[in-house]
């Protein structure tokens, strides 16, 4: 084809991609690898011609397409907790074979009804339609992230998508920020937890439409392309491909099929990509989940210091069942002791209580309260029991470290939100992907390294975390492209972000594993967990750098090159081998 179109006159398309390994160019001109799966329908064709025109002609509607995306993926996250999709691998099949605004929409729409039940369930407090919500929420949530991650690679193809990911990560950063800051408040308001939960269904409620108008926006696009090429593509296509024009647009070969089963022709560096990602994540997203945990036993509410015991030790200790005072004294010398503003205050030894102590007590979750040997564990702050009746002030303490917490802990998402998209334009310019996942998995290592043997601030290891999470998030996500043929690139997504939430399933049941085994404490041994996961990450990411240098540098390579001999250098495809679309580069 090189050679007919070079006797025409016409000059080869200056952008060079990685051969079948990146969205929107697999290295030959054919339906099977450049067609949109979009349905089967009568625009099968056009997606076909003009998705390079979509970017190149409309620049400013694949940046709405981007901002609709970041508006669904915000909303989604902050849907207070996380439940996890296992399907993942199934929906981005979906995804290639019926497209990604359409399955966008489905996954966004099981993203708000189950955010609806599981807030009904916790208002009423119904386990069985908590369980429900949970599951149709998770039917949507990581498929939801696999659609929006298809679409992104769809519109901005070459040396744009790092940069583009880095945007809607750092979109998504911001709602976890939100969540973190916010949640604490409402849930301590007089609102409760149940109020807290109510604002998810409002977000994804957002979700939805921001999807409905990316289908709109996609369609739009589409139309007003084949209006304006409809007539040159046909002709210019009857001309080039004479000789095999029946077969080109048809989908009459098996081939053309993309299947579930199709995850087993990715090669060995997409398989080492994911094992990467599995422990890597292991060590970010399942520490962010106990990181209040963490931060309050290692910094903001340690246990109240041993040397201290109450004045009456089988009395509350503030609240209107204590009538005078139960002070806290020194056992060496009697004397009022210090408690340190970090250190929790302490609790009675034991507690018996019934309902007719109290004209209150018709606000308590129980008829009775009977500790022989009460325990931190026992005190449930969200009781007005506890936090209003025998132990306020143990409760507005733990309420107010519990805050300052979340706002220690929105450092690694404040500073990936900040920093994602420049990380991606730099990781477009320069590429070294692999090299780059080695080294922020190396920084993960010494930050949980410090966490565990450490009692200084957790500031500048949660710094350490942040910048290593935005440099890992701004190599691994673009990656996925370059390591498999375009048509199986929802499927690619699906596969990685499945086998991801494998591990976000297994990671908590092994934490909690450990966090009992440790007499209830999550350090050092929890922290040391997360350390040889990210150990585990500087092998894989050394493995990864090996092998990326065998199969000719895609990813430690620049996506685009400017001529045939950088781009030959940089072990990309060969000149003739690319995508040529005429109407892009007119002669």
């Amino acid at each position: 084809m090189e050679t007919y179109l070079r006797n025409r006159g016409d000059r080869m398309p200056d952008r060079t991609t990685p051969m079948g390994l990146e969205p929107g160019d697999d290295g030959n001109f054919d339906d099977e690898t450049n067609q949109l799966n979009y349905g089967n329908n009568d625009e099968d064709f056009s997606h076909t011609i003009t998705q390079q025109q979509q970017q190149q002609q409309h620049p400013k509607t694949r940046w709405l397409m981007l901002t609709l995306t970041c508006t669904k993926l915000q909303s989604a996250i902050y849907s207070i907790f996380n439940s996890k999709c296992r399907a993942a691998t199934l929906r981005g099949n979906f995804v290639d074979r019926f497209g990604a605004p359409q399955c966008l929409f489905s996954f966004a729409s099981l993203v708000c009804c189950g955010s609806v039940l599981l807030s009904i369930g916790v208002s009423s407090k119904t386990w069985e339609v908590m369980y429900l919500g949970r599951f149709v929420f998770g039917l949507g949530a990581e498929s939801l992230c696999v659609a929006q991650s298809t679409i992104t690679s769809d519109w901005f193809e070459g040396n744009d998508l790092a940069f583009a990911m880095g945007i809607g990560l750092a979109v998504s950063r911001l709602g976890s920020i939100f969540n973190n800051i916010i949640s604490p408040k409402v849930a301590n308001s007089r609102g409760g937890i149940q109020t807290a939960f109510w604002i998810g269904p409002i977000l994804t409620f957002s979700s939805l439409f921001a999807a409905a108008l990316i289908i709109c926006v996609d369609r739009r696009s589409v139309k007003r392309l084949k209006r304006r090429d409809g007539g040159v593509a046909s002709t210019l296509t009857e001309a080039l491909l004479e000789e095999d024009a029946p077969t080109r647009y048809e989908k009459n070969s098996e081939s053309d099929e993309v299947r579930l089963t199709d995850f087993r022709k990715f090669g060995m560096l997409f398989w080492l990509l994911t094992i990467s990602c599995f422990v890597v994540y292991g060590c970010v997203l399942p520490f962010n989940n106990v990181a209040a945990g963490i931060l309050l036993e290692r910094n903001y509410y340690k246990p109240a210091p041993s040397s201290c015991h109450l004045l009456h030790p089988d009395q509350c200790t503030s609240g209107y069942l204590q009538n005078g005072t139960n002070p806290s004294l020194s056992d060496s010398t009697g004397t009022i002791c210090s408690i340190a503003p970090f250190q929790a205050p302490l609790l009675p030894s034991s507690v018996n209580f019934t309902s007719s102590a109290s004209g209150k007590s018709g606000d308590w979750e129980n008829e009775a309260y009977v500790y022989p040997n009460l325990t931190t564990h026992d005190v449930k702050c969200n009781d007005p029991f506890w936090n209003s009746a025998c132990t306020s002030d143990y409760c507005t303490k733990e309420s107010d470290s519990t805050e300052r917490a979340g706002k220690i802990m929105s450092i690694p998402y404040l500073i990936s939100a900040v920093s994602s998209p420049p990380l991606g334009l730099l990781v477009d310019r320069i590429g070294r992907r692999a090299l780059i996942s080695s080294l922020a998995s190396g920084l993960l290592f010494f930050v949980h390294l410090t966490m565990a043997v450490s009692h200084s601030s957790p500031v500048l290891p949660l710094v350490g975390q942040g910048i290593a999470y935005s440099c890992y998030a701004a190599v691994i996500w673009p990656s996925v492209p370059l390591t498999v043929d375009k048509k199986f690139t929802g499927t690619a997504f699906g596969v990685i972000t499945s086998v991801q939430n494998i591990g976000l399933a297994l990671f908590p049941l092994m934490i909690a594993s450990i966090y009992k085994a440790s007499g209830n404490t999550y350090i050092p041994n929890v922290e040391f967990f997360f350390m040889s996961c990210a150990g585990l990450g500087v092998l894989i990411g050394l493995l990864l750098n090996r092998l990326d240098r065998r199969y000719g540098g895609k990813l430690n390579g620049i996506t685009i090159t400017s001529d045939d001999e950088s781009r030959e250098d940089a072990g990309f495809a060969n000149a003739e081998d690319e995508y040529f679309s005429p109407l892009l580069h007119p002669g």
